[in-house]
């Protein structure tokens, strides 16, 4: 301990480095929110052609229940055609997949992001008829109906819907050549053969035709119309008129239907109305009152949510011409709306500490000196993220570590259990000069006084965080979170405790004697 006393200078340099490091650390270390876990279910998320059948996607259902059959881990699933998280509809399809509980699956290599990498591979081989994409459940229920992220891409100009579908369609194929993602999808239907039926109300009004009952006969003929209720054995009916189906199921059926003009004579419906072919959207969704359309992905392996979002915004930001616009929903709008809290939760936390310290010790200076050893453990907790991230998960199947909500309640759990250490050396070295040792050697013997103390706490408290670390099963990708964080900050502020704190104290304290006495 000596000897770095004769090295103050490049100690005080190693700690301003220190300082500048962590903040850079910041914005090197990925991003994130709420980890998605193993929670022992997913969905199977499916689009047939825009023109199929429903008997069409009841075969593509079955299909996908010969594939998840062969996969050992599951136990039950249930496919449903014609339906999806975003309505019904005759060309989509949604699964339901509960896997076996977690002590039946053991191996890494049987989690759900196992099973969704190699089920996603053979859906994109073997599902040629149709697109489906197998997605993890959400992290936070309620948030979103499925894992991912969820993106809006909203027509602000009132530009036609065919300019919308060009562009959406180029923002996905930009998007398919990140690395950062991966299962881009939508569940909008792009276009599908519709009928269209437009009046000839100059007709209309020459054959003395109510517009009214022109519509009023289309509905009822071709749709259906409400007439009213009647009772039978103590029960109440209602009544609906309608054409038979077997009179209505082709366009030329309309030739046969009439209509009643103003002087009671019948007038043929196909007289005044003209039937031409369309390609159309089934169903227009909106967000935040604009035309939208949902764009759904997720962090490819290797990067975080928060990574992910930034690709996105990239792109967004070359591809989308002027009168186009988006927003974030689900997980998404929640992590971006966080991520400006988190420096300011960590300051109040810093704060709150360094009052209650002032408070105790009547003064400023020794709070001041404690609570500069903090950045050093949040440099070590942002190099354990980084370094997992990086290094120890490159290449897997799981998602990486992150500067998510878990890891920080770590870096604020951090703050007390870094300046704890730096609290043993300063009251130890206080009580020191109280027996009349000079700043140097009241700093030396507290730190060689206190080194055992120091060590016994730490490194049991370091051991402890190891089965976070290494957690298994349900809530495992949280727990490896402030585990990583915990360990790698407490570590690094351990060992850089004992060395900084004393100089910090020798040349805090001295300045204090010398210039501010």
């Amino acid at each position: 301990m000596e000897k770095l006393t004769r090295i103050k200078p490049l100690i005080m340099l190693i700690f301003i480095g220190g300082l500048v490091a962590t903040v850079l650390m910041f914005s090197i270390v990925p991003t994130g929110f709420i980890p998605e876990e193993d929670q022992g279910y997913f969905f199977i998320i499916g689009n047939s052609p825009s023109n199929s059948s429903l008997n069409y996607t009841r075969k593509q259902v079955e299909d996908i229940n010969q594939i998840l059959k062969d996969v050992p881990e599951m136990e039950s699933y249930l496919g449903i055609a014609g339906n999806s998280f975003e309505g019904n509809s005759y060309n989509k399809y949604l699964f339901f997949g509960r896997l076996k509980p977690w002590e039946e699956r053991p191996n890494s290599n049987q989690s759900v992001f196992a099973l969704l990498r190699k089920l996603n591979a053979d859906l994109k081989a073997k599902m040629t008829g149709s697109r489906a994409v197998a997605v993890n459940a959400p992290a936070v229920d309620g948030l979103s109906a499925t894992g991912g992220l969820e993106f809006q891409l909203q027509n602000r100009g009132g530009l036609p819907m065919d300019t919308m579908i060009t562009v959406a369609q180029k923002y996905m194929e930009a998007l398919n050549q990140r690395k950062e993602l991966q299962n881009i999808f939508t569940q909008f239907t792009f276009d599908t053969d519709q009928q269209e039926i437009s009046l000839d109300r100059d007709k209309i009004n020459a054959l003395n035709i109510d517009v009214g009952e022109v519509l009023q006969t289309l509905q009822t003929y071709i749709g259906s119309n409400y007439i009213n209720d009647f009772v039978f054995s103590n029960r109440q009916y209602r009544v609906y008129a309608q054409v038979a189906p077997e009179h209505r199921a082709n366009p030329s059926d309309i030739s046969r239907f009439y209509v009643k003009s103003r002087n009671g004579s019948l007038i043929q419906l196909s007289n005044v109305v003209a039937i031409q072919e369309i390609n159309y959207p089934p169903t227009l969704t909106h967000y935040n009152v604009y035309p939208s359309i949902k764009i759904q992905a997720a962090p490819a392996s290797g990067y975080s949510s928060g990574q992910a979002i930034k690709a996105m915004e990239a792109v967004a930001k070359e591809t989308l011409p002027n009168g186009f616009g988006y927003e974030w929903t689900g997980s998404a709008l929640e992590e971006l709306s966080a991520e400006n809290s988190t420096i300011l939760i960590f300051a109040l936390g810093f704060v709150l500490v360094f009052l209650v310290l002032a408070a105790q010790y009547e003064s400023y200076i020794d709070p001041t000196i404690i609570m500069l050893t903090v950045p050093l453990s949040t440099l070590g907790a942002l190099f354990a993220i980084w370094f997992r991230a990086n290094l120890l998960q490159v290449g897997g199947f799981w998602p990486i570590i992150s500067n998510d909500i878990f890891a920080q309640v770590g870096l604020l759990m951090l703050i007390g259990m870094a300046s704890k250490n730096a609290i043993l050396i300063v009251e130890t070295a206080n009580q020191f000069r109280d027996l009349g040792m000079n700043v140097t050697k009241a700093a030396v013997e507290a730190a060689k006084s206190r080194f055992r103390p120091i060590m016994m706490t730490s490194l049991s408290g370091i051991v402890g965080y190891i089965p976070l670390m290494t957690a298994a099963g349900a809530g495992a990708l949280s727990r490896w979170s402030i585990g990583t964080v915990s360990f790698g900050g407490y570590l690094i502020a351990t060992i850089l405790s004992l060395a900084i704190a004393p100089i910090l104290y020798i040349v805090i304290k001295t300045f204090e004697d010398k210039i501010l006495s």
